[in-house]
């Protein structure tokens, strides 16, 4: 199952960390669905009911829209059927946060929005599971392993300055009236890989009238033979763009060729981590730390793990931001007498043979 994940990354972070080629072989990058973005929040410990970033394709809210245009919405965590008759959502008798894929067809809640199209990739760095152990639970963080993506030689800022000079202009149009920034050729994201999970939303209107709500749920599959010691499932994972494209592509790719997708994949890491993990209200870098585990029996290290110990320690997610080549002078100053606390995932985009912070 997957009842908990992480998304740390910031709103720009996302966009660019989501970008891909589309039909012409252009490198584009998704907007945000207006106002969406202002809805998002970066959280190390999200559950069922809060608002969680997807992908979709741009066509479930403009038809003339290009069949591969993409767009990322802020959707509430745990599907809440159009034919819902409440006027309280959270009055749902059952759970709707995982779907087995086994039901997709079975369960009216799960089968009306497949055959609709309602096909969505829900976006995090990792999800978490819960291991029993005797009497008690340990926790872990499983995410796609990190080691294969190896950082540039120039730093990020380097390089979004670089591409800034190629403009004419000088800075990149933030207008975005398509589901597509407008910088043609974005910078190819060398940062944290993210978890690509396949889903399905749907649209609900209160029968009284009102704000349209939309929600997702997660598509789970048996768990690979790597996370079986963990738990018996695992969220449907679509590895790589070509997976993606054609589970967003709802329009070329019908469903029964859709859900052959929806396949068991011993591609995923994992590690330890502490049991603060456990309270939903616990929101900060300690929740997905590698956790030294002593005496007790515990996976190999990875490269990715080690890798995130420097990435988590420092600032918090809503404070990363990477320098932006449009600002004033003066506020380049300002962030260069702050740089020598910077964000976590900056820390890492630039390099580990620059001396990292430690708390």
């Amino acid at each position: 199952m997957c009842g908990r994940t992480a998304c740390t990354l910031a709103p720009d972070e996302l966009s660019r960390a989501c970008a891909f080629r589309n039909r012409r072989g252009q490198r584009r990058q998704p907007r945000w669905r207006d106002g969406d973005e202002d809805k998002y929040r970066p959280s190390y410990n999200r559950s069922p009911q809060s608002m969680s970033p997807v992908l979709l394709s741009q066509r479930h809210f403009d038809k003339n829209a290009p069949v591969d245009e993409r767009v990322l919405a802020c959707m509430r965590w745990g599907l809440i059927p159009a034919w819902f008759k409440e006027n309280d959502p959270s009055k749902m008798q059952y759970s709707t946060s995982n779907c087995r894929s086994e039901n997709i067809m079975v369960k009216k809640s799960y089968k009306d929005p497949l055959l609709k199209g309602q096909r969505c990739v829900i976006l995090a760095d990792g999800f978490y599971e819960w291991k029993r152990q005797n009497t008690e639970k340990q926790p872990f963080f499983i995410y796609f392993p990190q080691g294969s993506r190896q950082q540039k030689t120039e730093d990020q800022s380097d390089l979004t300055a670089s591409v800034s000079n190629k403009k004419k202009s000088g800075c990149p149009s933030k207008k975005a009236s398509s589901g597509l920034t407008e910088e043609e050729d974005p910078i190819e994201w060398t940062g944290w890989r993210l978890l690509t999970m396949a889903g399905l939303f749907d649209c609900w209107i209160p029968p009284g009238g009102g704000e349209p709500l939309y929600t997702y749920t997660v598509i789970t599959v048996n768990a690979s033979p790597n996370l079986q010691s963990i738990h018996g499932r695992m969220p449907a994972i679509l590895d790589g763009e070509e997976e993606v494209r054609k589970w967003l592509d709802y329009g070329e790719v019908h469903s029964p060729d859709a859900l052959k997708l929806l396949q068991s994949k011993n591609i995923l890491t994992f590690h330890p981590v502490s049991s603060v993990v456990n309270n939903s209200r616990n929101n900060f870098p300690k929740c997905i730390e590698p956790l030294d585990l002593n005496s007790k029996k515990e996976p190999k290290s990875t490269a990715g793990s080690k890798m995130m110990v420097g990435w988590l320690k420092s600032s918090t997610p809503s404070k990363r931001k990477e320098p932006n080549p449009c600002e004033s002078k003066e506020r380049e100053s300002k962030a260069e007498t702050r740089h020598k606390a910077p964000g976590a995932l900056q820390q890492w985009l630039q390099g580990s043979n620059k001396k990292r912070r430690t708390n």
